[in-house]
């Protein structure tokens, strides 16, 4: 059963190295390259989206490869919502 209120964010949808066919919803300068599970909850998480990793699962579009999924509160958009874990993940990696 869906969590209700909930959003899926999937590492293939910050991911700079997958094309927009391939899952990609942000831009190429919001992306960042291969996004890790625990660095898109620790970004969700310092955003206060109380995030929730289901690491057993595979994105729908890639369903041979199991890379997880987040899921995070529904505060807005999708797209802004991960724009913002994506830059967090940004300042994160540069620290």
């Amino acid at each position: 059963m869906r969590d209700r209120g909930k959003l899926v964010i999937w590492p293939a949808y910050l991911d700079l190295t997958n094309s927009r066919k391939d899952g990609r919803i942000l831009s190429k300068k919001n992306s960042v390259k291969q996004p890790e599970l625990n660095e898109i909850e620790k970004a969700a998480a310092k955003l206060g989206l109380n995030p929730e990793v289901e690491a057993d699962k595979a994105y729908p579009k890639s369903w041979w490869k199991v890379s997880g999924r987040v899921l995070v509160d529904n505060n807005g958009p999708k797209t802004v919502i991960a724009k913002q874990i994506s830059q967090g993940i940004k300042q994160m990696r540069e620290k």
